[in-house]
């Protein structure tokens, strides 16, 4: 699939069930690999690996933030005792107490801060299990849509810079093709100054030396191949964030060596012009999966 999308989304679905009230949120930030994250209330927790893997198989990259809330509607219960967790956190408080007498006891507040032990009565509800994969798909395919759309944004712009680089490297290589006789003629122009003699063979030597130290051709073509080869990786499958990462990386050395070799105005200041845009293209890719 030939799709590009973003690594930075957000994502909500909700629905009642019965005296349950479901909300999946699913929020993600830039980041070099995949990384999920879930909050889940404890009686749900055996879900997790299931959710996780649904998430897998549709993200590539991202670190990626995925709350469950379960809240209870008109009718239902609120807060509940947990008493099987009760019952093993005072087994293992007297078991404790055996080995080490002058452990402090337990008090009231103790127990009922301890995870689990208070627990919504709204998760304590088995037939939930469904609802809950059913509702995260529909969230997942939101987020997915969202990303996508935030995508397509991006590739548009990233064509854009692409092809304000390929205006300026085709603007500047006629002055880059006629390098040589201009180098040759500011090379003369300076000795008929000083009012010397120089022997043609090493005037020619020099000039041709000159030229080879400021030629960049070679750098304009690999500007237009890597700009070329960038667009073909937009248009094609995914995902594409690294490989154009690693072709503004490209991109960049090429506009510096412009730069530096640079003996005009013209193409110091198209030098300057490339860095920014390739600065711009940067950004954006860092949000591309």
């Amino acid at each position: 699939m030939n799709q590009m999308y973003s690594m930075t989304a957000f994502a909500r679905s909700e629905r009642d069930v019965e005296q349950h009230h479901l909300v999946w949120e699913l929020k993600s930030v830039n980041h070099r690999y995949l990384e999920t994250a879930f909050r889940m209330p404890d009686s749900l927790r055996a879900l997790e690996q299931k959710v996780r893997d649904s998430a897998r198989k549709q993200l590539k990259r991202g670190k990626v933030d995925c709350s469950l809330r379960v809240e209870s509607t008109a009718g239902s219960k609120g807060l509940t005792l947990n008493e099987e967790k009760v019952q093993e956190l005072l087994q293992a408080f007297n078991e404790l107490k055996a080995l080490a007498p002058d452990t402090k006891e337990l008090n009231a507040i103790d127990i009922l801060h301890w995870p689990g032990v208070m627990q919504s009565s709204s998760t304590q509800d088995a037939d939930l299990d469904n609802d809950v994969l059913e509702l995260f798909d529909e969230a997942l395919a939101a987020f997915v849509e969202a990303r996508s759309r935030e995508g397509e944004r991006l590739k548009i712009i990233l064509e854009q810079q692409l092809d304000l680089i390929a205006g300026h490297v085709d603007a500047i290589r006629p002055l880059a093709d006629d390098l040589a006789q201009q180098q040759r003629q500011r090379l003369l122009a300076r000795v008929a100054e000083l009012e010397v003699s120089v022997d043609n063979d090493r005037l020619e030597q020099e000039v041709a030396l000159l030229a080879q130290r400021a030629d960049v051709r070679e750098e304009l073509d690999r500007l237009v191949i890597h700009v070329e080869e960038a667009k073909e990786l937009i248009g094609g499958a995914g995902p594409h964030g690294r490989r154009l990462d690693f072709l503004t990386q490209e991109l960049n050395r090429e506009a510096n060596t412009l730069g530096a070799k640079s003996i005009k105005t013209e193409s110091s200041q198209t030098s300057v012009d490339l860095k920014v845009i390739i600065e711009q293209i940067r950004e954006q890719v860092q949000n591309i999966e």
